[in-house]
């Protein structure tokens, strides 16, 4: 009896890996329709956070493991370089061999920088995107807005015995410089990404404790920091977008997704009035349908 084989194409189930330029480029294939190449935040989290399984029943969901983040990943200049432009040249390849003509994009946190950065620059086989928790700029205007949204969050939660080590590891934020501190500070903010974490510990600590991260500096080959202000740029923004932001986000709250949805012509927005920063894990089914929506009715 002859047994088929598995298929092997650049889009089948299972993990993916090519080099380029002598660095290792992952990707992981889920679910089945229609193309939606998912970029994760950070910079420097682990992809596996970002998974959708809500949205892996209606698409062919292909997870970047951004550069970096694994060892045989890195650039020679790690933890530096790993600028927009950088991300960006490694997502035109990774598209280029999916074999499709276009593909939708969706980028949370730091990958929703990264994923208008591509939409601006590289935009010809980009169908849409989906700018999940990001924000036109950022800088000392978008650091003043987190800090606010955080004292709401203290505020909100003043007397909880678990409100020090959250506001500890915003602390610790600055003097980052191991993965182990990546990982500690990541996992200690956690809590206030969510609109209620305490409320619904038992089924997030699994989440929280899952949570793995490299030290990524921010910072380009010549220690520069990358500033980021696509204000203008947005405007002209060639591919369908659907803009979503959870209402209690403290990072890249409402303030940035109305902004975002104001600047780039005939965009769409989600506000998902019951999640913080993870909506995908809060409001699953909601940001599954809506996403699923858009895909569907710009991919045509």
């Amino acid at each position: 009896m002859n047994i088929p084989l598995a298929p092997t194409g650049p889009l089948s189930l299972g993990t993916h890996s090519y080099q380029t330029g002598g660095i290792v480029q992952r990707y992981h294939v889920h679910g089945s329709g229609p193309v939606c190449v998912a970029h994760s935040g950070g910079p420097g989290i682990f992809y596996e956070y970002l998974r959708m399984p809500a949205l892996e029943e209606h698409l062919t969901m292909v997870y970047v493991e951004p550069v970096g983040t694994a060892e045989d990943s890195r650039l020679p200049s790690h933890p530096h370089g790993y600028t927009r432009e950088r991300y960006s040249r490694f997502l035109q390849v990774l598209i280029s061999r999916l074999g499709v003509p276009r593909v939708h994009l969706l980028g949370h946190s730091h990958g929703a920088f990264v994923t208008a950065y591509h939409a601006l620059h590289r935009p010809e086989q980009v169908a849409g995107v989906v700018l999940y928790e990001g924000a036109p700029v950022t800088g000392p205007e978008h650091g003043a807005e987190a800090s606010r949204m955080v004292e709401a969050f203290v505020a909100k939660h003043a007397g909880h015995p678990g409100l020090p080590d959250v506001l500890a590891a915003f602390g610790a934020m600055a003097d980052i410089s191991s993965d182990e501190q990546t990982v500690a500070v990541a996992r200690g903010v956690l809590p206030s990404y969510f609109a209620d974490y305490w409320g619904n510990e038992e089924k997030l600590a699994p989440f929280r404790d899952a949570v793995q991260a490299t030290y990524i500096s921010g910072l380009d080959e010549n220690l520069v920091p990358e500033s980021i202000d696509d204000r203008t740029a947005l405007k002209s923004l060639e591919p369908p977008a659907l803009v979503i932001v959870g209402r209690h986000d403290v990072i890249c709250g409402p303030r940035w997704a109305y902004e975002l949805a104001e600047l780039i012509p005939d965009s769409r927005l989600l506000v998902l009035e019951n999640s913080g920063h993870m909506g995908h894990i809060e409001e699953p089914e909601l940001f599954a349908n809506t996403v699923r929506d858009f895909v569907l009715r710009t991919g045509r």
